[in-house]
C-alpha cells in the first residue's frame, strides 16, 4: 500500500435545503508535505468537532480502487481523489485485511486502527447524491479511521506499512457489516469481541453497548 494523495480542506459555509451549514468535507489534494498532530492534521479543518477529527478520528483513509467503484455506482466519471472526504487516498486499502488495533507506518507518523466510518449527511451533498448514505453503508467498505500513536510527516507516494499485527480478526469490514448488516447471522459474537477491544474507539464502544444492551 502506498499514499496515492494527500487531501485537506478548509471549513467553508453551503446552503443546503435553504440553511446555511458549515463543513469540512470538500478535500482537494495537496502537493505540500502533511503534518500530522495527535488529534488532527495542521492545516485540515472539520466543522463539526463532535463527530469529526479528535484522538480517535485524527486520520481518514480511503481506497483508491474504491473509485472505480463508485465511478461505475454513481454513474459520476468526475470523482476525483478527496470526494469521500478521505485525508489520504490509499492503494490497495481493503477493509476486510485491515483490523482494529493495528499499527502502519506512514512516513514518520505511526497510525493506529481505531475504527470503521459511519457516513452522515454531508456525504450526499458533497457527492450531490441523495442515495449515497445508503449505498455506502450497504457497500461496507468504509475507509479507516486512525489514532496518531507517533506525529509525523507524510507525503504522496509514502508507502504505508504495517509495525503491529493483532492476534484477533475483528477487521473494519466485519465489524461494520456485523453491526449494520440486519441478515449478518454471527453479528453478536462479533460485536461482543470488538467490545473488548481496548483499541476500539469509544464512540464505537458506545454503538456496541447500546446494539447489544451491555449492561
Amino acid at each position: 500500500m502506498k499514499i496515492i494523495s494527500t487531501n485537506i480542506s478548509k471549513v467553508i459555509t453551503i446552503l443546503h435545503n435553504k440553511k446555511e451549514i458549515k463543513t469540512g468535507i470538500f478535500k482537494s489534494p495537496t502537493v505540500n508535505e502533511i503534518v500530522i498532530t495527535k488529534t488532527n492534521i495542521i492545516g485540515d479543518e472539520q466543522a463539526d468537532l463532535v463527530n469529526h477529527g479528535g484522538e480517535h478520528k485524527a486520520v481518514y483513509a480511503f481506497s483508491s480502487s474504491h473509485y472505480e467503484y463508485w465511478k461505475k455506482e454513481l454513474k459520476n466519471e468526475k470523482l476525483s481523489f478527496g470526494m469521500f472526504g478521505e485525508n489520504f487516498t490509499i492503494s490497495n486499502l481493503s477493509e476486510k485485511d485491515i483490523h482494529i488495533g493495528e499499527q502502519f507506518r506512514i512516513g514518520t507518523a505511526l497510525l493506529e486502527v481505531s475504527q470503521p466510518r459511519v457516513p452522515c449527511f454531508k456525504l450526499g451533498i458533497a457527492l450531490d447524491n441523495k442515495s449515497i448514505l445508503k449505498l455506502f453503508t450497504q457497500h461496507h467498505c468504509t475507509g479507516v479511521y486512525f489514532r496518531v500513536i507517533e506525529p509525523g510527516i507524510v507525503k504522496k507516494d509514502d508507502e504505508v506499512i504495517i509495525e503491529k499485527e493483532v492476534e484477533h480478526n475483528i477487521s473494519i469490514k466485519k465489524l461494520f457489516q456485523a453491526y449494520f448488516d440486519k441478515s449478518y447471522i454471527d453479528y453478536e459474537s462479533v460485536l461482543s469481541e470488538a467490545y473488548s477491544l481496548k483499541e476500539l474507539a469509544p464512540e464505537w464502544k458506545e454503538k456496541i453497548r447500546k446494539k447489544l444492551s451491555i449492561n
